[in-house]
């Protein structure tokens, strides 16, 4: 019995230390080129909507061997359509972890079966500096090239996370 109070007792003053500011934070990768996504998802809606036109148009011919190429352009374009409809679906991309407890960060990317794998482990100690700018935060490591980007759209997340970091990491504004 009394190592069960005991066992509660550290978990209430496990908890009283870590406040809101220390709680885990999750965060999304930002597109390296926003403009990209949007020409792929231009150019996949233009390709699956293609795969119907070649039906649509007026071939005049009902000739066999034609209609097996119409076939195969459809089913060509349909599918390369649809890649690149789901090439940067928010779905696909992976999050950043960021743990307090055991400071460090992880990358999380879902596998085949939609359950999130660890991809990248970095301690609080290995990264170079973070810097925060508008709705983004970039964390570089010890060489100073870019780790990864994140985009933070939440005031109170991103001040939460400079909090993480301040003591640890090399914070730039």
């Amino acid at each position: 019995m009394n190592a069960l109070n005991q066992g509660a007792a550290e978990l209430d003053e496990m908890a009283k230390r870590y406040d809101d500011s220390h709680m885990p934070l999750m965060a999304a990768f930002a597109p390296n080129w926003p403009i990209r996504t949007v020409l792929f998802r231009i150019a996949g809606t233009a390709l699956v909507l293609s795969a119907s036109g070649v039906w649509i148009m007026d071939g005049g011919q009902l000739d066999p061997e034609l209609m097996l190429v119409k076939l195969g352009i459809t089913v060509f374009c349909f599918f390369c359509g649809l890649a690149l409809l789901m090439r940067n679906h928010q779905d696909n991309q992976p999050d950043a972890y960021f743990d307090p407890i055991r400071g460090e960060v992880r990358v999380l990317q879902k596998n085949d079966r939609g359950r999130p794998e660890t991809v990248l482990r970095r301690s609080y100690d290995s990264l170079g500096s973070a810097s925060f700018a508008g709705k983004s935060v970039t964390l570089f490591d010890v060489d100073g090239s870019q780790l990864m980007r994140l985009m933070i759209d939440d005031k109170a997340v991103r001040s939460a996370l400079r909090t993480q970091l301040g003591g640890l990491v090399h914070v730039t504004t």
